[in-house]
């Protein structure tokens, strides 16, 4: 028996030769097709489908704490009918960071499951710890998600008030972020936040 290499191979080239082998082949291969259509379709329906509105208020958490606040606001409500919902500001829109995201919000669960966050009394405890960790990935990623719909660029002195016109373009001069200055502008503030000198 030829153990060799080059002998081997010609034996598995003479298999593959054969018709029977090359149909196997390509049922193998059409079946692995279709099945990673089918498997990145589910996939990707289940992650848009966990950044509906109603998927992420459908814990008491969310639904009883934040959402009440963002109703509130003019991301909820607003002259021109535009609505932001929560993944426009907390998932990102690339597919890489999204999954990212989607990964660290899956361990995010364990405050669920553990009870860390059921009450709003043990919510608001970690408010300030919770809020931290959202700023601090917006800021990293130079609040993308809040200029996906906010440019400095585009931002009009003729139809913005002058004062936050001035105040926007000298934060584009001085390369900062959205969150920098934007905190609390959906949801509440934590009680221990303090405003950092200027």
């Amino acid at each position: 028996m030829d153990n060799s290499k080059p002998g081997r191979l010609k034996r598995i080239w003479a298999i593959l030769k054969t018709p029977s082998a090359k149909y196997s082949l390509l049922a193998l291969l059409s079946v692995g097709f279709v099945s990673g259509i089918l498997f990145w379709g589910a996939f990707n329906t289940g992650m848009e489908a966990t950044n509906t509105m109603e998927f992420c208020t459908g814990c008491h958490e969310m639904r009883d704490t934040v959402y009440q606040e963002y109703k509130e606001t003019i991301h909820y409500s607003n002259r021109t009918g535009v609505r932001a919902v929560c993944s426009d500001c907390h998932v990102p829109k690339d597919w890489t960071h999204k999954l990212i995201r989607k990964t660290k919000a899956s361990m995010e669960i364990w405050g669920k499951l553990t009870g860390s966050i059921d009450t709003k009394e043990k919510f608001e405890a970690k408010r300030m710890e919770l809020a931290g960790h959202e700023w601090e990935r917006m800021k990293a990623r130079d609040s993308i998600e809040c200029r996906n719909c906010h440019s400095f660029d585009a931002m009009s002195p003729e139809l913005q008030k002058q004062t936050p016109y001035k105040k926007h373009m000298k934060a584009k001069a001085d390369g900062k972020s959205c969150i920098d200055c934007h905190k609390g502008i959906a949801h509440q503030l934590p009680k221990e936040y303090v405003e950092p000198d200027e």
